[in-house]
């Protein structure tokens, strides 16, 4: 009996494999830690701490003075700063740039023979010994160790924001049928390119090599030039789904019809010589045995375009509009998030809500490559 040992290539393989799956997982489990996680927690600490107490800088206002009662001959001011919860606080102070000069339960002279004392459950003691006056409570900053927290307040406050649902409809109008339109043109020529025989096939597909290297952002003008002069020509509006959808196939077609050749070239050449010899023209040819055996390429590509045509923000505001009713989702957050100043938190939330569908489509279109992979390595007797 031979002892059956793997060669160290096999465990470089693993050990890469591995090091991908970790390196692609981590950020996104971030991401959705992020999003759930409590705004001021995060604004301190990272999502790796998430399930462990953190400290905060925190600041609260004590009640008004018309909240004070007389007690043995003193005016007592009392309350808690802690909204419930376990948090207990380590130090406290009534000056901004020292927000933790006090430890808890110390006694805090704030002037005017008025003292402040914070104890470690967050309730507060003012004490006074003649009536306080005014109409706004005294400042406390204080520090506390806060157990985690997890909410849904970030997701609340993306959604509550105008136009996230129309948006979101704009992006699925866009994405799919960029999507499926450049899947069916580039079939059909990757298709002719690799089976069919005719003058300069040679020279086309040195031409979509090529195109591989132009660079959106220098074919996006002019493509935009020429598709606003055909419209004035016809009479069609410039900012149409229509222009969009030209544009996304434009730039997809290329990588399109580069990987579905190479994978359509290397089928069996004899199945195709056995259809012909049955009397298959070469549509039935590319229906029926073409298309079914390049699934794994169509579902690869379809991938990679879902991903770029929803993720696009470019394409989308040259060729539909930065108009409220034709802005796309990653638009609209982007104004969300510029509108909204320093509260960044909800960039967490937002971009998890971008990359809900992708990765539907990705975890589903896997399966169906996965399953069109076994078919296809599967040969009848």
């Amino acid at each position: 009996m031979i002892a059956s040992s793997r060669s160290p290539l096999v465990w470089v393989v693993h050990l890469s494999v591995i090091l991908l799956v970790v390196l692609w997982t981590l950020p996104t489990a971030g991401l959705l830690i992020s999003s759930l996680r409590d705004k001021d927690q995060l604004a301190v600490s990272g999502w790796w701490t998430a399930l462990s107490t953190s400290s905060q800088n925190l600041t609260g206002r004590a009640a008004s003075p018309e909240a004070q009662v007389e007690r043995d001959g003193k005016f007592v001011i009392a309350g808690n700063l802690l909204e419930g919860g376990d948090a207990k606080v380590s130090a406290f102070g009534f000056r901004p740039l020292q927000p933790s000069a006090f430890k808890a339960g110390a006694l805090a002279d704030i002037g005017d023979g008025q003292t402040l004392t914070v104890k470690d459950d967050g309730s507060y003691e003012i004490v006074s010994p003649t009536r306080m006056e005014g109409t706004r409570g005294q400042r406390i900053f204080y520090t506390a160790a806060v157990p985690p927290r997890f909410t849904f307040d970030n997701y609340r406050e993306v959604m509550r924001a105008a136009g996230i649902g129309a948006s979101f409809i704009n992006s699925l109008t866009v994405a799919i049928p960029a999507t499926i339109i450049p899947i069916l043109v580039a079939a059909f020529a990757a298709y002719a390119l690799a089976w069919m025989k005719f003058p300069g096939r040679a020279i086309l597909i040195a031409v979509v090599v090529g195109l591989l290297v132009v660079p959106l952002q220098m074919s996006l003008i002019p493509l935009l030039k020429l598709y606003n002069g055909v419209g004035a020509v016809l009479g069609v509006p410039a900012k149409t789904y229509v222009g969009i959808w030209l544009a996304h196939m434009g730039f997809g077609l290329p990588l399109a019809i580069y990987l579905l050749r190479n994978y359509m070239a290397g089928l069996p050449r004899e199945i195709m010589e056995s259809a012909r010899v049955d009397g298959a023209s070469d549509f039935d040819i590319f229906v029926k045995i073409i298309l079914p055996l390049s699934f794994p390429a169509l579902a690869s590509f379809s991938i990679f375009q879902f991903l770029w045509t929803w993720n696009d923000l470019l394409v989308a505001m040259v060729f539909l509009g930065t108009g409220n009713n034709e802005l796309v989702l990653t638009g609209r957050l982007v104004n969300l998030l510029g509108s909204r100043g320093g509260n960044w938190e909800i960039l967490t939330a937002s971009a998890f809500i971008t990359i809900i569908v992708p990765l539907i489509v990705f975890f589903t279109l896997q399966r169906y490559l996965v399953r069109g992979l076994l078919a296809g390595s599967v040969k009848g007797g």
